[in-house]
């Protein structure tokens, strides 16, 4: 922030952003003239048309209703649209007061009020504000003979580039296509000489108004600049050219001459991107309240999971006819101590902490009717204006969507009870001894809680956890009704279906005459369940392959645990052991599945809480040293790391920035102190993030902490709406906490370092 107000004050800078002003100011004059215009010819037949009574725009009330904004069109038609409604309502209102309407009147009124509903700003900027004169400011500055136009509006194209080059070595400029040919923009990037640096292929506004003919020849060009190739570069501008001479077009020669012109000096324009290639650009242009409106950002579908990807593909939700070509690329360290598994498919992301991110292979968009860009926003979303009215009056009732609207424990232990049910009734079914029939499913999903719950609290460190977290606040209850949901199909699948049908009716395979086949399958059939309902919930693929995979991994397991129960049932003289094995062989392979993923998923959990807490405190510590160092800058005089040590004076001194900065500081211990009490794993990681700063930065770091101590300032800062109006509950968690927070820290941080210096290194 204090580079960019020093960047602001540069007088270059400074000059440029006056003459900036004096565009605002002339826009202002002309957005003016519209709207006297407007009250002078159009007002009293946008009156007659929609039969309203509005009285003539006020110019005061209009730039009050665009402050801070700038004067333009689009926003004196939002003005109007305003007024045009407000009339409306008045107009609705007085018929309240009227005698009942006959059936022709009231035809009349409800049409009325039809078409206010339906009336948007493009409507009225359309019908009453393009006729104008004064419609294209910067067209009747030129019919009016303006003498005092600002000097930025009578900067040329290059000129203009210029004037922003020179402000800061580092700029980018992006060329916007609306109204713009092929010819038009490889004359503009020839003329600019590198320094544009983005094309924006595509932009949403332009997609509504159908504005896209251009955009394919565009394209073309953009690609053969990228690519580097002199001969495809110039067969596509030769191309241009032909087209402009079949082309009707007035000034037809310049533009021939200009091509011919780029013709002749085609490999310079192939150098001005051999470095750094033109970029494309994709933008939504969510400017102003048009009906047609459409919302801000963007989505590549290969990136998004296959569930999501699914459902945007069959509805062709928002869609572009744009592609680009996208990799995902995986991050696998060094298998230090077991390099074996690096070779295990879904389990190297869960015990090498491999990483994945996605990348975009070339800098150029792809046109096509097959696109696999999606805007995020509802394009061609239609807007009714509200008049007042009930909008529920006359029509049907609208469908509830009652999933969604249940309270979050509800739908939670519905969900548990639909997964119960079967499981339940395939045990109560098919088992003969009373144990297995009325408690095999409560066993069943017992494995499954128990094994949930335990990964999640080791996972977030729950054994050694702060006095400030619960056992159970590191558990996700939707994520274990969800689990429990599918765990329990999986029990017909497995105990009836696999077990009982297939392998002992089918091919008579039990634990008498085959143990190893019957939990081999019976782990295949898991794995390939637990793979697809995965896949079903949108999980990433890579955890879903991690599930599939572990269930293989459980083969032993439930082999050596089926051999330690064999072992105790016979040393207790039970006897038929092998049949009280296959009546338990389900719930066997069950439980060594989960103490497999377990294991897995636990350390997968541990991971990211540790990742997690890496990023956090990362970026707290890099804002406690970087305030802290502006900071220093005030005070030259003074010892570096001594400026922390009386707080008070700085807390209340003269100086605002000094008072600002500490309240950043005090604000990035706030965090930390929450980060240490409430989230997962993060004391162990702020204890070993600490052990690796530089001494002068543990100094700074003690130091910063003890600001918490200044219990009057720091709720002042509540008091005062740092967090805003509701800080009743964050000032009682600091003012509980931080004494505990504080002596903790001094307990477990190591002493105060010593600073090494040149006269301790020649003493020693």
């Amino acid at each position: 922030m204090e580079s960019f107000l020093c960047f602001l004050a540069e007088p270059p800078v400074s000059r440029f952003m006056e003459e900036g002003k004096a565009v605002v100011r002339f826009k202002e004059k002309y957005a003016l003239n519209l709207l006297e215009d407007f009250n002078t010819s159009k007002r009293e037949a946008l009156c007659r048309d929609l039969g309203i009574a509005l009285p003539p725009l006020d110019p005061e009330a209009f730039l009050k209703f665009i402050s801070p904004g700038q004067p333009s069109a689009l926003f004196m038609g939002e003005y109007l649209h305003g007024l045009v409604l407000a009339a409306a309502k008045e107009t609705i209102a007085a018929w309240e007061d009227q005698p009942a309407p006959t059936p022709e009147e009231e035809k009349q009124r409800q049409t009325f009020i039809s078409r206010m509903e339906e009336l948007n700003v493009g409507e009225l900027i359309a019908g009453y504000l393009e006729s104008s004169p004064f419609f294209d400011m910067f067209q009747s500055a030129l019919l009016c003979a303006e003498t005092q136009i600002p000097s930025h509006l009578t900067l040329d194209f290059k000129e203009m580039l210029t004037a922003v080059s020179q402000l800061h070595h580092s700029f980018r400029v992006t060329l916007n296509l609306e109204d713009l040919g092929p010819a038009d923009v490889v004359e503009l990037l020839y003329d600019g000489q590198g320094r544009i640096s983005r094309l924006e292929i595509i932009n949403l506004k332009n997609f509504i108004t159908d504005q896209t003919d251009n955009i394919a020849s565009v394209n073309t060009l953009h690609r053969a600049i990228n690519e580097g190739s002199i001969l495809k570069l110039k067969m596509v501008v030769r191309k241009i050219g032909q087209d402009v001479m079949t082309s009707g077009a007035p000034d037809k020669e310049d533009r021939l001459r200009k091509l011919t012109e780029i013709l002749y000096d085609i490999d310079s324009l192939k150098a001005m991107y051999a470095v750094k290639p033109l970029k494309s650009r994709i933008g939504s242009d969510s400017t102003g309240k048009p009906s047609r409106s459409h919302g801000m950002g963007f989505a590549i579908i290969d990136t998004l999971p296959p569930r999501v990807a699914g459902q945007i593909r069959r509805n062709a939700m928002n869609i572009l006819p744009a592609r680009m070509q996208v990799c995902r690329r995986t991050t696998t360290p060094p298998a230090r101590h077991l390099p074996l598994l690096r070779y295990l498919p879904g389990i190297r992301h869960l015990v090498l902490r491999e990483t994945t991110d996605w990348v975009m292979e070339s800098q150029t968009v792809e046109m096509g009717e097959q696109g696999n860009i999606v805007s995020l926003g509802r394009v061609f979303r239609k807007i009714r204006n509200d008049l007042g009215r009930d909008p529920q009056k006359g029509k049907k009732p609208a469908r509830t969507r009652l999933w969604s609207d249940l309270n979050s424990k509800l739908k939670n232990t519905l969900k548990i009870l639909t997964g119960f049910i079967p499981a339940f009734l395939c045990f109560a079914f098919t088992k003969e001894w009373w144990l297995l029939a009325y408690l095999g499913a409560f066993i069943w999903f017992g494995i499954t809680g128990v094994r949930n719950v335990l990964q999640s609290v080791i996972g977030g460190g729950g054994i050694r956890r702060t006095s400030q977290l619960k056992w159970n606040d590191f558990v996700s209850w939707d994520r274990l009704a969800d689990s429990l949901l599918f765990t329990g199909f999986s029990v017909p699948l497995l105990d009836w279906v696999v077990k009982s049908l297939i392998l002992e009716k089918t091919f008579a395979i039990t634990m008498t005459t085959s143990p190893t086949i019957l939990y081999t399958v019976m782990a295949v059939a898991n794995g390939i369940y637990l793979f697809s309902h995965n896949m079903f919930r949108g999980l990433p693929r890579s955890a879903a392959t991690g599930n599939l995979f572990r269930s293989i991994f459980s083969i032993p397991v439930a082999i050596l645990l089926s051999g330690s129960i064999s072992a105790i049932l016979t040393l207790v003289g039970v006897p038929a052991v092998d049949m009280v094995l296959q009546k338990w062989a389900a719930i066997i392979s069950k439980g060594a599945s989960d103490c497999v993923a377990g294991i897995i998923e636990g350390a997968a959990e541990r991971y990211h809480n540790i990742k997690l807490r890496k990023r956090d405190i990362q970026m707290k510590f890099s804002d406690l040293f970087s305030t802290y160092s502006r900071l220093a800058q005030l005070f030259p005089q003074s010892e570096e790391l001594k400026i922390l040590e009386q707080a008070k004076p700085l807390l209340s001194s003269k100086n605002s920035e000094v008072r600002d900065l500490m309240v950043v500081i005090t604000i990035n211990c706030l965090d930390l102190l929450y980060f240490w009490m409430y989230l997962p794993r993060a004391k162990t990681v702020m204890m070993n993030m600490f052990d690796n700063l530089l001494p002068e930065e543990k100094i700074i770091f003690r130091q910063a902490q003890h600001l918490l101590s200044q219990e009057r300032y720091i709720a002042g800062l509540f008091v005062d709406g740092i967090l805003g109006h509701n800080f009743n509950r964050p000032l009682s968690f600091y003012l509980t906490t931080h004494r505990t927070y504080l002596s903790q820290i001094t307990a477990l941080l190591p002493e105060e370092p010593t600073i090494e210096t040149d006269e301790n290194r020649h003493g020693a």
